[in-house]
């Protein structure tokens, strides 16, 4: 693109930004503006600082507006890093954007400030509108577009060994008039194994001591009384902390309710042994185990998107964990309710997605990957058209109902209304195209398309939502399902 022209005609003689903003911004955001530009001097000298279009945890940005060589006017989104920001992130979020932007829906990277520790990445700015704004008047075919917009964007990154970690709406562009995307935000990035992004390798040193996310409670936290609470709040009793010194002469209680002596530190040719408890698959946590060093594994993203081998705190995570956010962003966009999952910490976002997808089939996703888990009562997995209609509002709320483990009977006068009622068989082919469902004869009509939602749709959400991440369906394999055969 052209070059810059450094632009002095609003700055001020004491190199302040002159209110030349034509848009009302509140008194907070000018200031805001006024002390970017004084910690990186070289911006106010470029560009007119219109306003602040977005703030995350560990960044802000702003539009800012250019004037290029040749007289003509660009806009340009500036991205401010907080100064806190390790040098390492930052330059890997840097060399994602070089390496694997600007192209198959990936924002790319134009221009870079630094002064001192204030960081500023320049990318071009995309008009878009926001998911939450627009998501009552999508139709069917706009979020099929979206959807295979995001996975070509994400087959893109992860060609390259990159796992986003925090795909979200927010980070996946949508102009709806220019039919535009981009997916942005690189700074939570990971690499995989064979990454081809040498700085992403070099970030494995950070992830030991991760950090909470979003204010969050940090449940990789070696704090007793935060992990104490979370545990309360699902419901799972814990045994008051005591001093180590006490634990061989004090009595634990079992899972089974019953008391249980916890066997003495005992000493075998000068080695002591360590304390054994039997709490192990019970609803009861006792004191041993709480003392032990908790597992620490990668956990940066946006709460409601995390895979579930992310609330289980599974060490071994790769790009399927990006898979898992897309099916999420996949499920309110069928559904309309943005968003979907809501939690205040991993736990109760566990129990979430057991009542979507079954307590059953968690526990077995989670003994695959390495993890126990335990539920007090079993939750049915739910059909995934039926439940996403229903929020709809396209069919009564008595039709959201487990999926139906036997055929029903029925008679052909009585089988219009049968199919009306009766929740459809759960679809898991990902090779054969499915044929329409007859329950569309049911539905209320909408122009938008929601009534005539092809099975394709929902077979291609339960492969994202696979809760094993093994078996979970790849980007590149999304692409080649039915449902985008015309794209």
């Amino acid at each position: 693109m052209d070059s810059l022209v450094i632009c002095t005609d609003n700055v001020a003689t004491d190199g302040s930004v002159k209110s030349t903003n034509k848009k009302n911004i509140s008194r907070d955001v000018e200031s805001e503006i006024e002390n970017l530009c004084k910690a990186v001097p070289q911006l106010a000298k470029t560009f007119r600082i219109i306003e602040k279009i977005g703030e995350g945890t560990f960044s802000s940005v702003y539009l800012g507006e250019a004037r290029m060589r040749d007289g003509s006017r660009e806009m340009f989104a500036l991205k401010h890093l907080i100064p806190t920001s390790h040098p390492t992130r930052i330059a890997a979020e840097l060399q994602c954007l070089t390496v694997a932007g600007g192209r198959e829906n990936v924002m790319g990277v134009e221009y870079c400030f630094r002064n001192e520790d204030h960081v500023v990445i320049v990318m071009p700015y995309m008009e878009h509108q926001a998911i939450v704004d627009i998501i009552g008047s999508l139709s069917f075919e706009e979020v099929r577009l979206y959807m295979y917009h995001l996975l070509k964007a994400l087959r893109h990154i992860h060609q390259f060994g990159i796992i986003h970690r925090d795909i979200k709406p927010n980070n996946f562009l949508y102009n709806r008039k220019a039919k535009t995307f981009a997916l942005v935000d690189f700074g939570l990035a990971q690499g995989t194994s064979n990454t081809q992004i040498e700085l992403l390798k070099d970030l494995v040193a950070l992830r030991k001591a991760p950090r909470p996310v979003f204010s969050e409670k940090n449940l990789n936290s070696s704090n007793s009384t935060a992990a104490t609470t979370t545990k309360r709040e699902v419901k799972t009793q814990l045994v008051k902390p005591v001093k180590t010194g006490e634990l061989s002469s004090r009595r634990f209680l079992s899972g089974r309710g019953g008391p249980a002596t916890v066997r003495p530190l005992k000493t075998h040719r000068g080695v002591r042994q360590p304390l054994i408890c039997n709490c192990f698959q019970t609803e009861r946590v006792c004191n041993i185990c709480l003392s032990r060093k908790q597992q620490v594994a990668p956990r940066a993203g946006t709460p409601g998107f995390r895979a579930p081998e992310i609330l289980t705190k599974c060490p071994d995570q790769g790009t399927a964990i990006d898979m898992w956010s897309a099916g999420v962003i996949f499920l309110s966009l069928l559904s309309g309710r943005y968003p979907f999952f809501k939690a205040s910490d991993d736990l109760v976002a566990l129990a979430q997605i057991m009542t979507i997808r079954g307590s059953r089939e968690t526990v077995r996703a989670a003994k695959a990957f390495g993890k126990v888990v335990l539920c007090s009562q079993e939750l049915p997995q739910l059909d995934l058209r039926v439940l996403c209609e229903t929020l709809r509002g396209q069919r009564p709320s008595k039709d959201a109902k487990p999926i139906s483990k036997t055929k029903p009977e029925t008679t052909d006068e009585g089988a219009q209304k049968q199919a009306c009622e009766t929740p459809r068989p759960h679809p898991k082919s990902r090779d054969k195209t499915l044929k329409p469902s007859s329950q569309r004869d049911c539905l209320v009509h909408d122009e938008r398309g929601w009534d005539t939602v092809p099975d394709e749709a929902y077979d291609l959400l339960d492969l994202l939502l696979d809760l094993n991440p093994n078996s979970r369906i790849t980007a590149a394999q999304a692409l080649e399902h039915p449902l985008f055969k015309d794209l």
